[in-house]
């Protein structure tokens, strides 16, 4: 199935939804903390990832993340920034706007941003740990991109899946995403019965019982 199409349904369902997926899948990819640093929407796009680290030579260096903003060439990309370090930050403004500039949709960092007011007035979507307003100059530096890097505790691949929102941050493997978005799907159908019968008077142990789950992964409509 075309890239697009694939991207669209994701952008239909929501973290919930989609981790619920995972779940019945056995797959990992839900994180915890990672959450929207602003009011800021739904992110949905493709992992564009980046390994960040202490800087540990004094010579200068090109900013990090800037290479991977430069050669972006789509209008799908999500930066996932791994390697963050606690009270320093690895996102700001400038990032943001330049960002922007190349339509990327969004940045998910397991670590920390400044600036955020920045991010906010350009209308880009930043997730992480926290804010802070310590900056990453002569403190981190970017390692690597486009390898496999660790987002909360999950694997994330270049060019995996990403969805993001106000309850957190979703990673799906690029080899899995028909399967999980037929069965996020299914979830959802069944999740809207299930609200509807609550509200039209059923018992909601009924209702919510394990096995109303059990038969959404069994569930072919």
């Amino acid at each position: 199935m075309p890239q697009r199409p694939l991207l669209d349904r994701l952008g239909l369902l929501d973290t919930n939804t989609v981790s619920d997926a995972l779940d019945f899948l056995g797959l990992s990819g839900a994180t915890y903390g990672l959450r929207p640093l602003w009011g800021c929407p739904k992110i949905v796009g493709r992992a564009s990832t980046i390994q960040l680290g202490p800087k540990q030579e004094a010579k200068s260096t090109v900013h990090l993340i800037s290479p991977v903003i430069d050669a972006v060439a789509s209008d799908d990309r999500v930066l996932v920034i791994a390697g963050g370090a606690d009270g320093i930050s690895c996102w700001g403004d400038i990032l943001a706007n330049a960002a922007v500039a190349k339509k990327v949709r969004g940045s998910v960092i397991d670590g920390l941003s400044r600036d955020i007011e920045g991010s906010e007035a350009v209308n880009y979507p930043v997730y992480g740990r926290g804010v802070t307003m310590i900056s990453a100059r002569n403190r981190m530096v970017q390692i690597d991109s486009g390898k496999p890097v660790q987002m909360a505790g999950v694997t994330v691949h270049e060019d995996d899946f990403v969805i993001a929102d106000r309850c957190g941050t979703v990673f799906v493997p690029a080899a899995r995403i028909a399967e999980v978005l037929d069965l996020a799907e299914r979830i959802a159908r069944r999740q809207d019965g299930m609200v509807a019968a609550v509200r039209a008077g059923r018992s909601v142990a009924e209702v919510m019982h394990d096995k109303e789950f059990e038969a959404i992964h069994a569930s072919r409509t």
